[in-house]
């Protein structure tokens, strides 16, 4: 198997400066330089002396505190619910099939559509339509919205649509099981969708997109980044989850390839 002649990342790092996430779950990393670590490393090994370490350093290490749900990463179904409309229960991140997560992908370019608004269905096949593409069962989706712009400031936790239940029962009731959106959640930001609970109280707009996971129990990427760097479809995807027992999400590292 010959090397992809072009690899584009879609993963946003772990960091504390770049606002990924509200405060309340933003990460904590504490960096501990080669020098601060040499001590460590001398208690390790009686009698060695700093002077005796090359430049007198020892390793450089982070402490880092953070959820599943920063940085890039895939919900497992059980993110969504504790259990499936039949009453299975649902999928934890180290029991979803790792043959979902190495597939090909397409492209669909909301970027147009406003902030708040609730993709539809009838959107998706006509994005689908516009690129020329028919899904075929197990194909990552990736969904490019103006979310990717904001990255960095605090607009990034209100920009970009998001996926609804109808739209995202029309991909995974055609065999789609992984699915990706480059704004901080899959659904609308919640600033909108509080607004349309307060208009409505129709508690079914709560979360509509993650909830449709109920009824057909997939797994989706938030945070990805560089959507607009790929094309609607001809690249692979590579996102494989971390292994984490008992999880409802895991960190991955998704990149795209390219023959």
């Amino acid at each position: 198997m010959r090397p992809p002649g072009r690899i584009v990342d879609l993963s946003s790092p772990l960091e504390n400066e770049t606002v990924y996430d509200p405060p309340f779950m933003r990460p904590k990393i504490e960096y501990r330089t080669n020098a601060e670590t040499a001590p460590l490393l001398c208690e390790l090994f009686p009698g060695l002396r700093r002077e005796d370490l090359p430049e007198g350093e020892g390793w450089a290490i982070e402490q880092v505190q953070l959820t599943t749900h920063n940085g890039t990463h895939v919900d497992a179904p059980i993110h969504f619910q504790s259990k499936s409309i039949d009453g299975k229960p649902m999928m934890t991140i180290d029991q979803v099939p790792l043959d979902w997560f190495f597939r090909p992908g397409v492209k669909l370019d909301f970027r147009k559509l406003p902030d708040g608004h609730v993709v539809t269905a009838a959107e998706v096949e006509a994005e689908l339509s516009r690129i020329g593409h028919a899904l075929r069962p197990l194909d990552i989706v990736l969904v490019n919205t103006r979310a990717s712009e904001c990255i960095g400031s605090e607009e990034y936790l209100t920009a970009g649509c998001g996926m609804g239940r109808e739209a995202t029962l029309y991909l995974t009731s055609r065999g789609v099981r992984v699915a990706g959106i480059d704004a901080w959640g899959w659904d609308v930001p919640f600033v909108h969708m509080r607004k349309r609970w307060l208009d409505s109280r129709d508690p079914s707009i709560i979360w509509e997109g993650h909830k449709a996971g109920r009824e057909i129990p997939y797994c989706h990427m938030e945070k990805l980044c560089n959507l607009e760097q790929l094309p609607a479809h001809g690249f692979m995807v590579a996102c494989f989850p971390h292994k984490i027992k008992n999880g409802s999400a895991g960190w991955t590292r998704a990149v795209a390839l390219f023959d």
